[in-house]
């Protein structure tokens, strides 16, 4: 069952533009990129989107990653030169790949509301995408106020 997040960081979520994803292979070799997300107030997804790629969809180091190895991180973070402002979110969990269905349709609308780029791009939701299912939540800010 996921975690509870508060509000406080789901708000912090819902506006992040980026996050790191880290996965894993079945032997431990880890993987981090940088992904577009957007947080449902239960689960977290990330497309694969029509954006250049080294290889095909189906042959990305973090669908591989998933097949072998469930356990995923994803950090989302805030950075400032005045370090009372940093802040991040970490959360770890299960993650799945969608590769169709009505969660996955739903998630690529919820896409489409916050990125204005996957409107217009083409191909954009015939792909799988990504769900992170949080276990585990830790949270980190700095002393001053910063940006929810």
């Amino acid at each position: 069952m996921p975690v509870h997040i508060p509000l406080e960081d789901r708000a912090f979520l819902e506006q992040a533009r980026v996050g790191h994803l880290a996965t894993a292979s079945a032997d431990g070799e880890p993987h981090v990129i940088p992904v577009c997300f957007v947080f449902d107030g239960i689960c977290l997804y990330s497309p694969i989107d029509a954006k250049p790629k080294r290889v095909v969809a189906s042959r990305l180091r973090r669908l591989k990653n998933l097949r072998e190895n469930s356990r995923v991180s994803l950090v989302v973070d805030h950075y400032e030169e005045d370090w009372g402002r940093l802040r991040y979110v970490l959360i770890t969990g299960r993650g799945d790949i969608l590769e169709g269905g009505s969660e996955r349709d739903r998630a690529h609308a919820l896409l489409r509301e916050k990125y204005p780029q996957y409107r217009t791009m083409p191909g954009f939701g015939e792909n799988p995408l990504v769900r992170i299912i949080p276990e585990r939540v830790v949270t980190w800010r700095g002393a001053r106020e910063h940006p929810a």
